[in-house]
């Protein structure tokens, strides 16, 4: 169930109120719908429901899909504040943040049940994180009674920035209140080790960035199934990138740096063909033909699940890890008292479950089952690399050696 449509409607009354959703059904074997005579007459004789059913596309996950393109597409829609903020005149707890969309609408009311329950007054923003994080930099930059109680975000840009955090971190500000001792033993093992061993940040998941190969312009070519695959010659000018997902590009752009270091940043500049979203790159699989259409599309695991059956398109998952843009919940030490219930909930099994299993961003909660494979690994730069960085200004140096060779492609 969503705000904007049923799944009951027809097809035809959808795609004429949102005019976007056409290029989506079209890629997911709905092209006659571009075909405006065809729209009004096979449109109106089926409903949502029915078309998803007789392709057997997921109607969860299409329905999802279609609620994301229309926020896309209409700011204005995914920030209206009755979803993403909860005001509480002399509320006694401030939460902050940004969601990810595939998931935003089930954490929220998952949160406003478990509020609803509270006696603790709760005030709340939480942006869809389409909508960027300059709004909680702005927040960020000031003195500590300026901040909220509970950060709940992703933002590498954000809280990894000297500039925004340095500050916050050196005077203990933040803790970590999860008390987990250990996390999912996908998040902790010999190759990966997410919990912050300065105990100020608590990442409950994760965004694994992984990509697809179109197999139908693939052509002679090895098979890519690794990052630094590529970064080889024969990937050049074929590659796109989730530059629209902010946080996710820069999880790429440090990752490839710290394995790769600048001569990797160059190359991976090389293979850039063009930008795209990931609506775009599930679409992309439909353009086969088209010059355009890159042979490699880098995207959020979630969005390999969209691709319909007989695609080209084959889902890979990096043998040397999935990239991941890590899932923040921050909280201020000083806020422990009235906030240890909150963060007891935000990191809870069920919540990771809805992480989870909803939008496959894996939970570091020890007891949910990701349902990963153990190949299934992960590239991680480590708690090391961040403390001996600035991040903040590292990704404005990796940004401009991978721009620079980029050039206009991007």
């Amino acid at each position: 169930m969503n705000k904007y449509f049923s799944i009951s409607d027809k097809v035809y009354d959808v795609t004429e109120q949102y005019p976007e959703l056409i290029d989506l059904f079209a890629a997911n074997g709905f092209e006659n719908l571009k075909n405006e005579t065809m729209r009004k007459t096979v449109g109106k004789s089926i409903s949502v429901e029915a078309a998803l059913k007789s392709k057997r596309i997921d109607l969860q996950i299409f329905e999802q899909k279609m609620v994301d393109v229309i926020e896309q597409n209409n700011p204005e829609l995914s920030t209206g504040l009755a979803d993403t903020r909860k005001e509480n005149p002399g509320g006694e707890l401030k939460i902050a943040g940004v969601l990810p969309c595939p998931i935003r609408v089930q954490l929220l009311e998952k949160l406003d049940n478990w509020l609803s329950n509270q006696d603790t007054k709760v005030s709340y923003q939480l942006q869809a994180a389409s909508m960027g994080l300059d709004w909680i930099r702005d927040q960020m930059t000031g003195d500590e009674d300026a901040l909220a109680d509970v950060y709940l975000s992703a933002g590498f840009s954000l809280f990894f920035d000297r500039s925004v955090m340095g500050h916050h971190l050196e005077n203990g500000v933040f803790s970590d209140l999860t008390g987990a001792e250990h996390f999912n033993s996908c998040f902790d093992n010999e190759s990966i080790d997410l919990k912050d061993p300065k105990g100020q940040y608590t990442i409950i998941g994760v965004v694994p960035a992984v990509f697809m190969v179109n197999t139908e312009l693939l052509g002679d070519r090895p098979f890519p199934e690794s990052w630094a695959d590529l970064l080889k010659p024969e990937f050049e000018d074929t590659v796109a990138l989730p530059m629209q997902d902010l946080d996710l590009f820069n999880a790429v752009l440090l990752s490839i740096y710290n394995e790769y270091g600048n001569d990797g940043l160059r190359k991976l500049g090389r293979s850039l063909l063009l930008s795209m979203h990931p609506a775009q790159m599930v679409k992309s699989g439909a353009k086969k033909q088209q010059s355009n259409a890159p042979v490699i599309t880098v995207m959020p695991y979630f969005f390999t699940r969209m691709t319909r059956e007989n695609s080209p398109m084959r889902p890979v998952w990096p043998k040397d890890g999935a990239i991941i843009s890590p899932i923040f919940l921050i909280t201020k030490t000083a806020s422990k008292e009235k906030s240890q219930p909150l963060v007891d909930f935000l990191f809870s099994k069920e919540m990771g479950g809805i992480l989870s299993a909803s939008g496959k961003f894996p939970s570091t909660h020890p007891e949910v089952d990701n349902g990963l494979s153990p190949d299934q690994t992960f590239m991680w730069p480590g708690w090391d690399f961040i403390n001996n960085n600035d991040i903040g200004q590292l990704l404005k140096e990796t940004e401009a050696v991978f721009f620079d060779t980029a050039g206009g492609k991007a």
